[in-house]
């Protein structure tokens, strides 16, 4: 698989999310929300004025916050057997807006030094403050198929697997997250979005079309997961999590 133009970073998508649930509720919602695509070597550095609006900490994705965030995925890769020999790692994520950051997904793509896409890591969150990843090898339209490993949301926490559609972002994003469950229908989680360039200007007119925009998604993903609740739908219980990618 041939690697994107490396130049297009970085940029700002904005985006519309969907989760879809048909049993044993129906529950369909939808947000407005944007993320940020960024090489992890060369983050954005945004004047002063502006920093509130976008910050980046290694300490919000996958290994020990006293590392780089490239130390921290090149360690969880080669705990895999993966080296990308000083390839590419490009960045999907929710950034810091005045210093609070919910990343309900984060994904990584990662290329060797030739630019061939090697694999994909999806970085999950919940709403507990916990995180895991999954080391993808996506097929050529950035399908790929994991077992269900870590709790996210106290409904759907059975044993399933994901499949899951991530191809590398172009001027359009499309992502998909399926969970299929044993005897229910599938859960689904989409994402798409248009790419901007991330001038001064986009970012501001982002922060203003979505204001407090990862705090909006953590309110809104818990008042979904309320409304579920007074509707009768059992919560299961969250097991203890190990931190599986500190490495």
């Amino acid at each position: 698989m041939t690697g994107p133009d490396f130049r297009a970073t970085p940029a700002i998508y904005r985006t519309t999310i969907t989760h879809s649930r048909t049993a044993p509720l129906r529950n369909v919602f939808r947000y407005r929300s944007y993320s940020w695509y960024v090489d992890i070597d060369d983050q954005p550095r945004l004047p002063r004025p502006l920093r509130p609006l976008a910050g980046f900490a290694p300490g919000d994705h996958l290994g020990e916050p006293s590392r780089s965030l490239r130390e921290n995925v090149d360690a969880f890769l080669s705990a895999h057997g993966v080296d990308l020999h000083g390839g590419k790692v490009l960045l999907l994520t929710n950034a810091r807006v005045f210093g609070y950051v919910f990343n309900p997904l984060s994904v990584f793509w990662c290329y060797d030094s030739d630019g061939r896409q090697v694999c994909v890591i999806a970085e999950v969150h919940n709403t507990y403050g916990q995180r895991h990843c999954y080391l993808l090898q996506p097929d050529a339209d950035g399908n790929a198929r994991v077992a269900k490993e870590f709790y996210v949301s106290p409904f759907n926490d059975v044993d399933g697997e994901y499949r899951m559609t991530l191809p590398p972002p172009g001027s359009r994003l499309r992502l998909a997250i399926t969970l299929e469950r044993p005897g229910q229908p599938p859960f689904v989680a989409a994402v798409v979005g248009e790419r901007r360039d991330a001038t001064r200007r986009e970012v501001v007119a982002a922060a203003l079309a979505v204001p407090l925009a990862p705090l909006r998604v953590s309110a809104q993903i818990r008042w979904q997961g309320i409304r579920l609740w007074a509707r009768g739908l059992p919560v299961r219980p969250r097991p203890e999590h190990r931190r599986q990618e500190a490495v």
